[in-house]
């Protein structure tokens, strides 16, 4: 399958008791934020001279929509290098994540989180029709036996199980094998025109690899990923890994957090928030009447989701 949860830090935690302040409902599925066709606003990270991201569409968010907005990119001179503008969501800004089935297009948000693998360009183009950003999920963190790139990862970087049938971890200390794999994985999400990419298992070093990865290791491997995506023109999200966000968080344009509410994680997401940037969150076990007080205090867009990231989604 293509969806993941979190894996490494349920042995560390002492307990699930979790937040008694109930999540005020406005009821049904969507998010009532306005018109979910509000551009989103852009980050703003160095990158090197010559990249050029693809320039977002310009539109005018409703004033009461937390949805994003748009501003131009700037340039890079001949002679100095500028930091340049890539598409991220801002504190707030409702989404859907699907990872399996039919993407149900229907879902009124202005984001949507969608596999890269298992959509082609005409389902991102229908998204952009509607006036939704699309991010693009793929697997950086494990090699998978179903992806149609299988056969060029080497056998020397493939680790443990990582606990998905078909799935090892990578050894993440091989940047010069991985980052051109990676990158071609990128492109395929650019050519097809998504916005943004969502690298998966940015956390190896926190699991039972089969390698004796570090925290530096991971560092220098998310940064890599990072620029990756900004060398194509795409924003990014740091996946998890919520133990290293204030070493991160300048380097990546918004986060993804899975059960930070389970975790009692979810104020260690805040660098995201304050530097304007969105912390797209979920949880699968805990009710959103849990959380949901938290995660509007601290602004971040939150959601229930099944498992298996079907369509279905309770927000808050």
């Amino acid at each position: 399958m293509t969806r993941r949860t979190r894996v490494l830090l349920a042995a560390l935690t002492l307990s699930t008791a979790l937040f008694v302040t109930s999540c005020s409902s406005d009821g049904g599925g969507d998010d009532g934020d306005g018109d979910a066709s509000g551009s989103p606003t852009t980050a703003i990270s160095p990158t090197a001279p010559g990249s050029s991201p693809a320039a977002p569409p310009a539109s005018s968010a409703a004033p009461s929509s937390p949805g994003p907005s748009t501003s131009s990119p700037t340039t890079s001179s001949p002679t100095t290098t500028t930091p340049q503008a890539y598409w991220h969501p801002t504190p707030g800004t409702a989404w859907q994540w699907q990872l399996s089935g039919t993407v149900d297009q229907s879902v009124d948000v202005p984001v949507y989180d969608i596999d890269g693998f298992e959509n082609d360009a005409s389902v991102v183009a229908s998204l952009h029709a509607k006036g939704r950003k699309v991010i693009c999920y793929i697997n950086a963190g494990s090699w998978e036996n179903f992806r149609p790139d299988a056969g060029a990862f080497p056998q020397a970087v493939q680790g443990s199980g990582d606990g998905w049938k078909g799935e090892k971890w990578l050894d993440i200390r091989q940047l010069g094998v991985l980052r051109p794999l990676l990158t071609q994985r990128f492109q395929m999400c650019k050519a097809k025109g998504f916005d943004a990419i969502e690298p998966d298992l940015l956390e190896a070093y926190a699991n039972k690899s089969g390698f004796p990865l570090t925290a530096a290791d991971q560092l220098a491997y998310n940064k890599m990923v990072a620029d990756i995506a900004h060398q194509l023109g795409l924003g990014v999200a740091l996946k998890n890994d919520v133990a290293q966000v204030a070493d991160l968080v300048n380097d990546f344009d918004f986060s993804i957090d899975e059960q930070c509410a389970e975790f009692q994680e979810c104020d260690q997401l805040t660098p995201f928030i304050k530097a304007g940037k969105a912390v797209l969150h979920v949880e699968y076990n805990v009710p959103n009447s849990q959380y949901c007080a938290q995660s509007k205090q601290l602004q971040l867009s939150s959601m229930e989701k099944h498992l298996e990231l079907d369509a279905w989604r309770e927000p808050c």
